[in-house]
């Protein structure tokens, strides 16, 4: 089944917020706050210095997202493109919408001088997600991460 790629609009908010709760759920079994997150995909949404969302759709509805957010390196005078709040609907899984997504960002980060690279985090039992980000071309990384949380 075909896949096309576009950039999010105001009008996907309420897929993507829906999108991001079953995600949340899913890998990390984390309740999100419906009215923080929505308004979080609204500035997203409305302010693309903040990041970008690429959703896919097959047959006119979409079916998976993936945001990009931005990490400036001083050592590599670039951007790494974070992918973050990927979620492909259940119905959707394995017809290759993953796929399309992560190619379509990959082309274009790709194609700028102001990108360095592609940078995600994974839930540490998701062996599937992992699977698939090896399959892509993407290799472990030799850094950990460590966070303070303010929200959750």
């Amino acid at each position: 089944m075909s896949v096309t790629i576009r950039q999010a609009t105001m009008k996907d908010t309420d897929v993507i917020v829906r999108f991001n709760v079953l995600m949340a759920k899913e890998t990390e079994s984390i309740p999100l706050d419906g009215n923080r997150l929505r308004k979080g995909v609204e500035a997203i949404l409305s302010d693309p210095l903040k990041g970008i969302y690429f959703v896919a759709e097959q047959n006119g509805a979409v079916v998976g997202q993936l945001m990009i957010t931005y990490e400036w390196s001083d050592w590599r005078n670039g951007n790494f493109w974070w992918i973050q709040s990927v979620y492909v609907d259940a119905t959707a899984r394995g017809s290759g919408v993953f796929t399309a997504l992560f190619k379509h960002v990959h082309r274009l980060a790709s194609s700028r001088n102001d990108v360095c690279g592609l940078r995600l985090y994974v839930e540490a039992n998701n062996s599937k997600a992992r699977q698939t980000y090896e399959r892509l071309g993407m290799k472990k990384s030799h850094y950990e991460m460590y966070e303070t949380d303010f929200v959750l």
